[in-house]
């Protein structure tokens, strides 16, 4: 790994040792390169459920939704993330996945269920 990719993905600092508005950046952008990462990862999986999936109406299914709000906010109690930070974001990530996966059956099936 070249001196400048270790220092983009090296953790210089805690939020209780930072001392300036450089380490703080340093960080917050450190951990948005991982959640990006995540997020290419989840993604992936809205298109094996897209292939998985027999038909488009199995796209949008909101019991899965709420499902998937409880076990999150669940997980916010339990590592302290705020759960007015939290659920907003995962209903909107939620939503442009369902989009995602709409569109990816679309592509993977076209014309099915239209």
């Amino acid at each position: 790994m070249s001196d400048m990719l270790k220092h983009r993905s090296t953790r210089y600092h805690t939020s209780a040792t930072a001392e300036t508005m450089i380490d703080v950046r340093h960080e917050v952008d450190r951990i948005d390169r991982l959640l990006v990462e995540l997020l290419v990862e989840r993604q992936s999986f809205m298109d094996a459920a897209a292939r998985i999936k027999g038909a488009r109406k199995a796209v949008l299914d909101r019991p899965r939704i709420e499902d998937v709000i409880r076990k999150v906010k669940a997980e916010c109690e339990r590592q302290g993330l705020s759960k007015a930070i939290a659920e907003p974001v995962w209903r909107t990530l939620i939503d442009r996945c369902i989009a995602y996966e709409f569109e990816s059956f679309d592509r993977l099936k076209p014309g099915l269920d239209k």
